[in-house]
This record gives C-alpha cells, sequence and structure tokens, in this order.
C-alpha cells in the first residue's frame, strides 16, 4: 500500500506543547516497556497487532484502522512508574494531533504531553508523569490512513507501588494463572488479547444501553422474550468487571447496571434481580428471580470488589453477600444441594426438583465459598459435580454431554423426558446446555480440578472426534448420544467447546481451529446469547479469566 513520505521535521516542532518538561531524564530510567502488555483501539489487519509496537523491533509494527479518528494504543507497565521519556518511531501513517497520557488505573488519564502539528518520523519526548499505563491517543491523523508505530518505548522507573489502586486485575495483565498444563491458542499473548478486545468493542456496542435513564445501564436482549433479562444484566457485569482497564468506562457501565439491579428487585427476595423487564424498563411476569443471571450477578460483585474495591458508590461486596445468601435461600434445594430453576419455585410444585445443567456454574461456587465463608457451597459444589460425572457415565457415556433440564432430582436424576420448561428437547443438549463445556472447564482451566478437568476432556474428546477437527460441523443441538438435531452453525454451541479443548494437552491444534472459527465468525448483533457467549469464552481462551 503506497503511502507518504516521512516530511522533514520543521517549525511543526515548535507547535508542539509537552504540559511538564523536564531538562533531562534521570540517567537511571531505563526503557520499560518493551514486551509489556498493550491493548489498541483498533487494528487495520492481525498482521499489525499492538503488541508489534513493544516487541524491539524496527521491521514490524502496529496499525489501526484507516481513516477513524480517534485512536489510541495502551501499554501497561504492570506496576507504577514514574515517567520520563516516550519515544515514536512513526511509520508513514503518522499522528498530526495527538497526546501522550499516564493513568493509574487504565480509566482516569493524565496528558504529559500534547501537540497539534506532528509530522512524522520519530518523537523523542522528554517528559514527567507517573502511572501504570501509557498510551498515545490520537485525535487527528496526518494522513488519509490510520495511525502505525515501529516502535512505542516508555522510559522511567518503577515506584515500588504495585498496581496503583485503580483496576487490581486489568484485562491483559494475566495476574491469575490457569492451573498447570493448559492450553492457550496460538500466537502472541498481546495480539490474542486485542482480539478479545476488538470483540468485546464489538459487542459493547451491539448491546450496551443506556435507554431508561436514572443513571441505569442494561444489556439489552433482542433474542429473548423482553428486551432485559437478568441473564443478559449478569453477563454484562461479569464481562465489564473483567474487561476493565481495556475499556476506561468499564467501572461506569458496571455502576449502571447495578442500580438497575438494586432498582428491579425481585418480588420474591429483593436481594435477587427481577428476570424480565419490558420496553418501559418495568419488571414483568411476576418480577421474581431466575438462577442463571443471579449466580451471574454474584460473582460479578465478587469480581468488581476484588477490582475496584468496596468503598465507592456502591459497596459491591455488601450486595455480592447479600446476593449469594438470597440465592442459598430462595434458588437452592436445600434437600438436594441443587440449583432451582428460580426464586419463583417451592416445596410441593411441579418444578422443585428440576434443575437446569447451565446454570451449574463450579467456579462460582467457589468464589461464593471464599467470599461468605460458607461451608454450604462446599456441598453445593460437590453435588453438582456429583451430577455432572453421573449423568454424562450413566446417560452419555459416549458423548459427555448434559442434558438442558434434569428432573427428580430428590430420587434418581435423570434428563428431562420432554418438554418440562420450554422445549420438547428439554431432555437434549439444547439452547440451555450448549454452554456447559465452557462452564465446566471455566473451573477445570482456573482449579485444576481433577472431576472438572475429566468431565471437559469427555466432551472434548467426543466433539473433536464427531467434527473430525472441523468447527464447522459442530452442528446446533445433539442428542445424548450424539445425534445431530438441527444443521447450521451458531456461536452458542461451537465456542463453548474452545475452553473444554483448553484442558488437553494433544488439542492445539483443535483449539486453534475454534479459535480461528471464532474469529472469522461475525458478531451477531440480534443475539446478545450467542455474542455473550463467545465473548467470555474469548476471555477464558486468551488466560483473562479469573476466580476472585
Amino acid at each position: 500500500m503506497r503511502r507518504r513520505s516521512v516530511s522533514l521535521l520543521g517549525l511543526a516542532g515548535l507547535l508542539a506543547v509537552p504540559l511538564t518538561v523536564m531538562p533531562q531524564a534521570q540517567a537511571a530510567d531505563g526503557l520499560v516497556s518493551t514486551g509489556k502488555a498493550v491493548t489498541a483501539s483498533s487494528v487495520e489487519t492481525s498482521a499489525f497487532g499492538p503488541g508489534l509496537a513493544v516487541d524491539g523491533s524496527a521491521a514490524t509494527r502496529w496499525a489501526s484502522l484507516e481513516g477513524v479518528d480517534p485512536q489510541w494504543i495502551r501499554i501497561d507497565l504492570g506496576a507504577d512508574h514514574t515517567i520520563s521519556r516516550v519515544k515514536l518511531n512513526w511509520e508513514d501513517a503518522y499522528g498530526k494531533t495527538y497526546r501522550i497520557q499516564t493513568s493509574a488505573d487504565g480509566s482516569t488519564w493524565s496528558d504529559v504531553y500534547s501537540t497539534t502539528a506532528g509530522d512524522g518520523a520519530t518523537d523523542d519526548l522528554t517528559v514527567s508523569g507517573s502511572g501504570r499505563y501509557v498510551r498515545m491517543y490520537g485525535t487527528g491523523r496526518g494522513t488519509a490512513y490510520g495511525y502505525s508505530l515501529w516502535e512505542f518505548e516508555v522510559y522511567g522507573a518503577p515506584t515500588g507501588t504495585g498496581g496503583g489502586g485503580g483496576n487490581a486485575v486489568p484485562f491483559g495483565s494475566h495476574l491469575k494463572p490457569y492451573a498447570a498444563g493448559m492450553l492457550k491458542p496460538s500466537g502472541s499473548q498481546a495480539a490474542i488479547d486485542q482480539k478479545v478486545v476488538e470483540y468485546y468493542n464489538k459487542w459493547k456496542t451491539a448491546f450496551v444501553r443506556q435507554n431508561c435513564g436514572n443513571g441505569w445501564y442494561q444489556i439489552i436482549s433482542p433474542d429473548a422474550d423482553h428486551p432485559y433479562v437478568a441473564e443478559a444484566q449478569g453477563y454484562g457485569m461479569v464481562v465489564t468487571a473483567t474487561m476493565a482497564g481495556a475499556d476506561p468506562d468499564a467501572k461506569k457501565i458496571f455502576d449502571g447496571l447495578v442500580k438497575w439491579k438494586i432498582d428491579h428487585p425481585s418480588s420474591v427476595n429483593p436481594n435477587l434481580l427481577a428476570a424480565e423487564q419490558d420496553v418501559a424498563c418495568k419488571s414483568v411476569n411476576g418480577g421474581d428471580g431466575a438462577t442463571d443471571g443471579d449466580m451471574d450477578v454474584a460473582y460479578g460483585l465478587l469480581l468488581a470488589d476484588k477490582q475496584w474495591g468496596s468503598t465507592g458508590t456502591y459497596n459491591y461486596k455488601d450486595l455480592a453477600l447479600k446476593h449469594i445468601a438470597a440465592i442459598k435461600k430462595d434458588e437452592l434445594n436445600p434437600t438436594t444441594k441443587l440449583l432451582k430453576l428460580g426464586d419463583w419455585s417451592s416445596s410441593g410444585d411441579q418444578y422443585y426438583y428440576i434443575t437446569r445443567t447451565s446454570d451449574w456454574m463450579v467456579d462460582h461456587f467457589r468464589a461464593f465459598r471464599t467470599a461468605s465463608g460458607d461451608t454450604t457451597w462446599d456441598s453445593v459444589r460437590t453435588a453438582h459435580q456429583t451430577q455432572i460425572s453421573r449423568l454424562q457415565s450413566t446417560y452419555a457415556s459416549g458423548t459427555g454431554l448434559l442434558p438442558d433440564f434434569v428432573v427428580e432430582t430428590n430420587t434418581t436424576p435423570k434428563p428431562a423426558p420432554g418438554q418440562v420448561l420450554e422445549d420438547p428437547n428439554d431432555g437434549a443438549y439444547w439452547w440451555n446446555a450448549c454452554r456447559t463445556p465452557w462452564r465446566i472447564a471455566d473451573d477445570a482451566v482456573t482449579s485444576g480440578d481433577a472431576t472438572s478437568l475429566a468431565a471437559a476432556r469427555k466432551l472434548n474428546s467426543w466433539i473433536k472426534t464427531k467434527t473430525g477437527g472441523d468447527p464447522n460441523k459442530i452442528a446446533i443441538g445433539y442428542k445424548l448420544n450424539g445425534t445431530q438435531i438441527s444443521a447450521g452453525s451458531e456461536a452458542a454451541f461451537f465456542a463453548p467447546f474452545a475452553v473444554a479443548a483448553m484442558t488437553d494437552s494433544g488439542s492445539q491444534a483443535w483449539l486453534d481451529a475454534l479459535w480461528n472459527k471464532m474469529l472469522a465468525t461475525p458478531i451477531d448483533t440480534s443475539s446478545y446469547f450467542s455474542a455473550s457467549i463467545q465473548l467470555q469464552v474469548m476471555i477464558t481462551a486468551s488466560g483473562n479469566h479469573w476466580v476472585p
């Protein structure tokens, strides 16, 4: 692609305005940015990922989308640093108007340099600032193309104050390593992280809304019975707390979702979230709670407490503990220790001994136990893991597939014989259970638990063999014996198997195929369900899922 030649330095340099200028960098300050985690607002193609701007090579580069302002590239130094020098080695596509900014938390930024007259080539800037994060924020391109840097160098020294008190576990920091032996997609970590950020930005544009005023945020659900459902809000809370650092608005969105949760209480237990809201943003159908949404809401609040602390507008920890206690009281069957369908089911009704396998979020149970100190959650985790193993061996010995719903949990739990709540395929691997490879394997990769590993590996072995290693052959739904229900390809069905693939050392090529399938599939803006599942799978596959 033809680009303009590098212009000579002229009077433009005189128009640059450094906000604070030091006579010279401290002699002890060194290059601190090489190889650090990097994210960017966009990339021109996958060949120009942001990590290439900090790889120490002047032959590789980051490039943003062409013709779009603003754009940014951000380096996470891993801890607070004093910053004394920034060096930008521009490719032909340079920034004419841009700022160099620092931040302690990846959300609030301070300018340490600003210019409206950049002319490309190399900008070697003496600055004075501090922070964990440093970014180039471009608002005016010097060409019709984008922004492109061969190298983005930051010089400074660590201050010894750790993460700066902003985001404790910012996206891309990988401060919570997985169990030993877990796979990740092939490629550089920075490039993998960037793909998640890109998908998140598309998801955010498609589904994050402020349609109802009152300081509320909502995750819209165009494919559900109502425009706002608890399941979507739970997904949103988990996602935004995890993406903090990559999205400067993460905490603002999260707090808006918290306010929505508080202002739409379940009619059964006000510490839970009402399951459905209409276009007028009012709860409908009795205003009771749904277990799947409540599980993620509680988990998201725990993530937020660890991410930002609980001394701000909302006491996330207190809200989480109340939510967890409410789940235990009204969404857990005290006899079986298995989750109920919602707080609306009570002893004596026909649904009391029915449970939904996609609600069995084992890593959430671990987090609830840690946060609350309540040993009941150990029993709950064991009960669900026991049923996963038993259902796999008894009803799906060749596949490991779980059914959407399990009935008769008070006697001998078994797959639903037909429609018990939603669909004639309630006893099959259908639109609920399609999430179970992700949910089971989320616990396997983070905890290394032998039971979760065995269940995930059984699923992975079957689907890899069933499709001959071609993710395009993953169907929409299966009977528990592996018979296909429906043709086609849907992210809600193919994406979750990527997390299961991470647990098997012999599945690198299969994991890469699944990852590439996700990257090649356009986000379905009509389905919060599929898009939200794929996003959370990508977060886990990239090594960014963590258990509070």
